[in-house]
Formats: structure tokens, C-alpha cells, sequence
């Protein structure tokens, strides 16, 4: 496939100029007279220099790579069959739809912008996090930093002591139990050469206590409603977790919240404020990285 130079132009200027400010989660300002975003905002989007982002929409620079695509169709809140477009205007085969895509769609994204002053965040059906708000990384560290098999928060939760200590002690069997049950659904919906069945593998190789949890072969074990967090330096919190499925990219956004008035509500606004400079994790991301084949559920 080859590059068509002035549609991709005129496809990127239309859609730049159809976003506000708010649709994307940034302020207006009183003096705003742009139509639409202006090109440094979403050059800053699309994780780029705003002299890249011009020049495409002048018709003129290098060709986009896949990932630099794919950056561009996520900055600009792209639907699905809009990325596709992008991709083939770009001079690219669409990527992968579904369980496998890290894509998130324009709705999703359009109410998490919108949650910037609540701890929230997108995880895949791994529990592979790829989006967080500020209040999240504060409450959690930041989990997108997790590359391989570490991403997914089931098989990190069996290989990495220092994850557990996030979550009260009273809680640990049961979410081993959840994150093994949601594993198994997960290769039974996925099939045995999924992503969701070589995390087993390399637990079941990797870890004792998952091989007797995963002997008893259950399923159907559920989230529960409310979650018992402990925090480095605030101590136990208590939220209560909403989710908001997207069926078409088998993804979930989860919203945590505290009852107005109690003690996890004080901890919540002074979390606001603390920020996360006491989250930072020297090991993150350390993992091997596992071959981009389809993904299954795992339970959050």
C-alpha cells in the first residue's frame, strides 16, 4: 500500500478541527479563536513534535510509521472504522479489532477525560492498564509502565511479593482465586493459543501457590463491588469500584469512588495533593514480553 499524501491531509485537518478543547480533556481558555484543536495541541496528543504533525497535514514529510498512525488515530479519538481509514490513507493494513487491539474507542476515552479529578482507569480483558488518570497513578503507581507478561495484573499478582502489598491481607486468597478463575474463562473463551493461555503456562511453570489455586478449577468467581486498597503512606482505603464494558474492544474503565464524608474521602482529597511522589517503582516494566497474539479475560 502507498501513501495518499493530500487525503491523509485533508482527513487529518477535518478532524482536528472538529474536536474542542473539552472533548479531549483540555482546558479552552478565554481567548480561544481556533476552530477546533490547534496543531500543537494535537501534536502534544499524538505524543509527537508539532513540526511532524504539520507537516503531514501540508502534504508534505515522511511517510507515518504503524505505531506513529496508531498514536495519531488515538489522539484524535478516532472510531474504529476511522482508524482504518487513517491506516490505509497512511499507506498501512489496518491493525487487529477486538481482544487482541489495545485501541481505545473515542467514547471510552471521552468519559475518562472527563474523570481527571477521580482515580480511574482502562484496563484490557488481561487486566493489562493503559490508561490512568493522576488520581490513580497516586493511589496505585503507574501500571502502564509494565511491559510482557508483567502487564497483566493476574500474573503480576503470583510473581511480584511487593504487588500484594497494595491490597489489605484479608483480601489475598480471594484475589488469587478471582485472578486464576478469570484466567481459565479466559482460555476457554480465547482458546488454547491465546495470550490468556500463555500467561498460564508461565505461571503454572513459575509459581506453586497458582498451581494449587488453578487445581481446583473454579470459575465464575466475580470482582467484588467494594475494594480494600492500603496506600505506602495514607494506610487502608476504601473504594468502591464501578465498570463500564466496551463489548466491541473488550475493554473496561474503572471508576473508584469513596462514600462522601468518610475517612477514604479525606485520604482521596489528600492523595490529590501528596500526587505520586512516593509511587515510584524501580522494577516496573521488567519483564520478558509475550508474542501479540489474541488475549482473554481476567477478571479485575
Amino acid at each position: 500500500m502507498t501513501i495518499d499524501r493530500a487525503a491523509l491531509a485533508g482527513f487529518l485537518r477535518r478532524h482536528r478541527e472538529s474536536l474542542q478543547p473539552e472533548d479531549v480533556g483540555l482546558p479552552r481558555g478565554r481567548r480561544r479563536r481556533t476552530q477546533g484543536l490547534r496543531r500543537e495541541e494535537v501534536a502534544a496528543l499524538c505524543h509527537m513534535s508539532t513540526d511532524y504533525y504539520a507537516r503531514m497535514e501540508q502534504e508534505r514529510g515522511p511517510q507515518p510509521s504503524e505505531q506513529m498512525t496508531a498514536a495519531i488515530a488515538q489522539g484524535l479519538h478516532l472510531s474504529l472504522d476511522e482508524r482504518d481509514h487513517l491506516f490505509r490513507l497512511a499507506g498501512h493494513h489496518p491493525p487487529t479489532r477486538g481482544a487482541a487491539s489495545d485501541y481505545i474507542g473515542p467514547g471510552m476515552l471521552r468519559i475518562f477525560d472527563r474523570l481527571q479529578d477521580t482515580p480511574a482507569e482502562i484496563v484490557t480483558e488481561l487486566g493489562e492498564t493503559l490508561r490512568q488518570t493522576p488520581l490513580a497513578v497516586a493511589l496505585t503507581g503507574d501500571l502502564t509502565v509494565y511491559r510482557g507478561p508483567a502487564r497483566s495484573i493476574g500474573y503480576r499478582w503470583f510473581t511480584d511479593p511487593a504487588m500484594r502489598r497494595r491490597y489489605a491481607p484479608e483480601d489475598h486468597e480471594f484475589l488469587s482465586r478471582m485472578f486464576a478463575s478469570g484466567l481459565r474463562e479466559a482460555i476457554a473463551l480465547r482458546g488454547n493459543g491465546s495470550r490468556a493461555a500463555q500467561l498460564a503456562e508461565l505461571l503454572l511453570a513459575g509459581s506453586a501457590e497458582f498451581r494449587a489455586v488453578w487445581a481446583r478449577h473454579e470459575v465464575g468467581i466475580r470482582p467484588r463491588e467494594v475494594k480494600h486498597f492500603v496506600h505506602p503512606e495514607l494506610g487502608a482505603m476504601e473504594l468502591t469500584c464501578q465498570t463500564l464494558l466496551d463489548p466491541q474492544q473488550s475493554q473496561m474503565l474503572l471508576v473508584y469512588t469513596a462514600v462522601p464524608g468518610s475517612e477514604t474521602h479525606e485520604k482521596l482529597q489528600l492523595l490529590s495533593v501528596i500526587g505520586t511522589q512516593v509511587l515510584t517503582d524501580p522494577d516496573a516494566g521488567r519483564d520478558q514480553p509475550v508474542p501479540d497474539t489474541p488475549s482473554g479475560r481476567t477478571a479485575r
